[in-house]
């Protein structure tokens, strides 16, 4: 029987998450306050994230106006003006000065208006989604029983629309934004029916790739830092790997993170009480920050409300009778997942520190933008998934 019932319009499961973070993330930003340089304690960073979460909430609202089939035809038009804004800095560069694009530690990832700055990256992660969607959508639609010559097709047509963005982050240099586009992809390739095989042999070559770059830095260290990695990329390493050795240098955010969370012990010391100072306290550390003055307890309600906020996405992935829409639900959770996984990790010192925000709570216009935006194309899909009995 195909009687339907009355799709649910809004999912306010996952509203009242957004709103859960809000909360955290004001308290967090605020905690921070009085630690930030002279010249930003007279800036009031959380009223200023609030107002970017109302901004959000617009923009949420706008993403669900248009029906989320017609991303699908538009997504080569977004693609084209994600490249011509990264092609903007690319310019900006290697060729000549352009105006409003500027330099932020040491890559030209910026467009920079004065009253705002802009990282157009953060938008082509959303045009990105959109367009591998659309790929994997319609090569499935028209290769319905794939065998390992349409898989490979379909890996070729992701490559081919992905090489670009990441050719230009590569440039600026940003291994930071690289990282999570190639986890968007990544997860794209999970979800899109790819054989095993296949996925196998991808990730054999990738651990291949990174065999010989560490190859070339011990035997050709030369030809590593001329051609594949930039000097201060790399004393990020250095930073990560032997963060106490280098404290007074590369490792010195790392250190004062790791004595952050190890001093928040269960409790943490309370609100605006810190010893330890956090550079960047209130963007990318803002996860040290919590653990020190909130202690285990405020870091695991962080991370719970993460795995909430990734679970309701994958309940609406898996409800979609549709595939695109399907599939973009899962681009935006391979993204904002391996954000939160990078961010906490570089903040506890398993992974390298990139310079990623932790989303939703980190302070940061354009990303947060970004993150509810990508919201609001999940709840865009939720809003137009009907439900049918037997379902």
């Amino acid at each position: 029987m195909n009687k339907e019932n009355t799709p649910q319009k809004i999912d306010y499961t996952l509203l009242f998450i957004l709103f859960l973070m809000a909360i955290v993330s004001a308290i967090a930003i605020q905690s921070a306050q009085p630690f930030l340089p002279e010249k930003l304690k007279n800036i009031n960073f959380a009223a200023q994230q609030l107002q970017w979460y109302v901004i959000g909430i617009v923009a949420i609202i706008g993403t669900m106006v248009i029906d989320f089939d017609r991303f699908k035809m538009i997504s080569w038009y977004l693609y084209g003006f994600g490249m011509v804004l990264l092609f903007g800095l690319f310019v900006e560069k290697y060729v000549v000065d352009i105006p409003f694009a500027s330099k932020v530690k040491g890559a030209t990832s910026w467009y920079n208006f004065g009253f705002a700055s802009f990282q157009p990256s953060e938008l082509m992660k959303i045009f990105m989604i959109i367009v591998l969607s659309k790929i994997i959508s319609d090569h499935r639609e028209n290769y319905p029983i794939n065998t390992v010559k349409d898989d490979l097709l379909l890996i070729g047509k992701i490559l081919l629309a992905s090489a670009p963005p990441i050719g230009f982050l590569v440039l600026q240099p940003d291994m930071g934004m690289t990282m999570v586009f190639m986890s968007i992809i990544a997860t794209m390739l999970l979800v899109a029916g790819i054989k095993w095989r296949i996925i196998f042999a991808a990730v054999f070559t990738a651990v291949f790739t990174v065999s010989v770059g560490v190859f070339l830095y011990f035997n050709f260290p030369d030809f590593f830092f001329k051609y594949i990695i930039e000097d201060y990329q790399m004393s990020r390493f250095y930073g990560w790997l032997a963060p106490f050795d280098t404290a007074g240098n590369e490792g010195h955010q790392l250190v004062r993170s790791l004595l952050a969370i190890g001093s928040g012990q269960l409790h943490g010391k309370g609100f605006q009480e810190s010893e330890v100072t956090i550079p960047e306290g209130h963007t990318d550390f803002i996860f040290a920050v919590v653990a020190e003055q909130f202690g285990f307890v405020g870091t695991s309600i962080i991370i719970s409300l993460f795995f909430l906020l990734i679970y309701r996405m994958i309940h609406i992935a898996l409800e979609s009778h549709d595939p695109f829409g399907s599939y973009l639900c899962a681009g935006v959770i391979g993204m904002i997942t391996f954000q939160v996984f990078q961010n906490i990790g570089m903040t506890v010192g398993i992974l390298p520190i990139t310079g990623l925000p932790l989303p939703f709570i980190s302070y940061g216009g354009s990303s947060l933008a970004t993150y509810m935006i990508a919201i609001g194309i999940v709840l865009n899909v939720r809003s137009r998934t009907k439900k049918f009995m037997f379902d």
